[in-house]
């Protein structure tokens, strides 16, 4: 059975559900610590210990998330999803930080030019966002794009600023 358990980090309280063999979910933050539980739990994990491998991804998620140079790459994930899903969370994992990519792109790395809203649902259903990095993903024209994750498009701005995106680190006027 997977566990979870809540941590903080510098875009606020976030959460993880992981198994013996690797990360389950993740959960950025949410209204409340009940609703992330609530998240967390909906991927059959119970709130349990922290092990050596959810300590190594918190650690690594909370680096990242106060602006280091992590690599989120060597976390072992277990993820029930479609295989071209998981064939796009392959190419957004290997976006580097401060870089980003657009839907479109990578639906042309798949091979799938015409793709771009097939990338976007299956970002919209990663349930690994920052170790899949989806907010490195915009659309055409660097427009924000979605985010599924609480907070939507601001939670995104807010994380590349932390990566160093050029022209999300700056502040705005509204």
């Amino acid at each position: 059975m997977p566990s979870c358990t809540l941590f903080d980090t510098a875009i606020g309280r976030c959460g993880i559900a992981w198994t013996d063999d690797g990360v389950a979910a993740v959960a950025l933050p949410e209204p409340s610590d009940e609703a992330m539980i609530d998240y967390l739990t909906g991927f059959g994990a119970a709130e349990g210990p922290v092990d050596a491998l959810a300590a190594d991804a918190i650690d690594r998620i909370t680096g990242l998330l106060d602006g280091r140079a992590v690599d989120l790459r060597p976390i072992p994930l277990v993820l029930d999803v479609s295989e071209f899903d998981a064939s796009v969370y392959t190419v957004c994992s290997d976006i580097p930080r401060g870089a980003t990519l657009t839907y479109g792109d990578i639906a042309r790395r798949l091979g799938h030019p015409g793709a771009a809203q097939a990338v976007g649902g299956a970002l919209g259903r990663n349930p690994v966002p920052i170790i899949v990095p989806c907010h490195r993903v915009l659309g055409a024209g660097s427009e924000v794009g979605g985010f599924s994750a609480p907070g939507g498009a601001n939670t995104k701005q807010r994380i590349l600023g932390i990566e160093g995106v050029p022209g999300f680190d700056e502040p705005t006027l509204f």
